[in-house]
């Protein structure tokens, strides 16, 4: 067994990040997003900021770049432009912010940040604001600083589109465009840093088993009249992991 891969199979916590992985798939299989929502708080816990986010990235373009094709002729492509302008700013000071955040910090911040998002979305809030193309640059800056910063690229752009007039399945693959846009620029920018290295890559690529596993499960349950209950599973699985990893159970450690 290489020796990468073997240091891989071993890292601590290695079953924790798994069963993370598979129910982030799960969660993407049922609503179009949560991946990191719900991944990213347990990452915290085992691996280090930077490691965590690498990570999150490379699992997650290996599970949904397939899909890209399928969701660019079912969404809007041009709308997502002007989202992705927004993010050409917003992702290298996220990045910048991740390298300089402290782990505690980080921890923090993607918990709350998920919890947050679960709060929003259950209490159906939705942006009110104007939906005009200035707006969409703004929500991708806004989402590409936070993605770089914690991986949590989804929470602005969800709750944008959760307010959206379009039907779901035009939303899902938009939000699969703008988030997979995001973790390409966020992995080159990564790349350049150093961050990514051979650890990371073999991580992830055993993640990527049983998150791609569980997208496709969370794919084949999903029924269109059951929405409303596939998306009380994605928020309690978001709450759950965005408790465990708050710093208060390791004693702000």
């Amino acid at each position: 067994m290489p020796a990468v891969l073997e240091a891989a199979l071993a890292q601590p916590g290695l079953g924790l990040l798994v069963l993370a992985a598979l129910l982030g798939g799960m969660a993407r299989g049922f609503t179009g997003f949560g991946t990191g929502l719900v991944f990213m708080p347990v990452a915290g816990l085992v691996l280090a900021p930077a490691q965590a986010v690498a990570v999150i990235v490379l699992m997650d373009l290996a599970g949904t770049l397939p899909s890209l094709p399928r969701a660019a002729r079912a969404g809007r492509p041009r709308e997502i432009g002007m989202l992705a302008l927004g993010m050409l700013a917003g992702v290298p000071a996220g990045i910048w912010a991740l390298t300089v955040l402290p782990a505690e910090a980080f921890r923090w911040s993607v918990s709350l940040m998920a919890l947050a998002t679960v709060a929003a979305l259950a209490a159906g809030w939705r942006w009110r604001g104007g939906r005009g193309p200035g707006m969409r640059v703004v929500v991708g800056g806004l989402s590409g600083l936070v993605g770089g910063a914690t991986a949590l690229a989804g929470p602005p752009v969800i709750l944008y589109y959760m307010a959206s007039p379009l039907p779901v399945a035009i939303v899902r693959a938009n939000l699969l465009m703008f988030l997979s846009l995001v973790g390409v620029m966020m992995l080159a920018l990564l790349a350049l840093r150093g961050v990514l290295a051979g650890p990371e890559l073999v991580l992830a690529a055993v993640l990527a088993v049983p998150f791609i596993a569980g997208a496709r499960l969370g794919t084949a349950l999903f029924r269109p009249d059951r929405a409303g209950l596939y998306r009380v599973t994605a928020y309690l699985m978001i709450a759950g992991s965005a408790l465990v990893g708050l710093p208060l159970w390791q004693g702000g450690s």
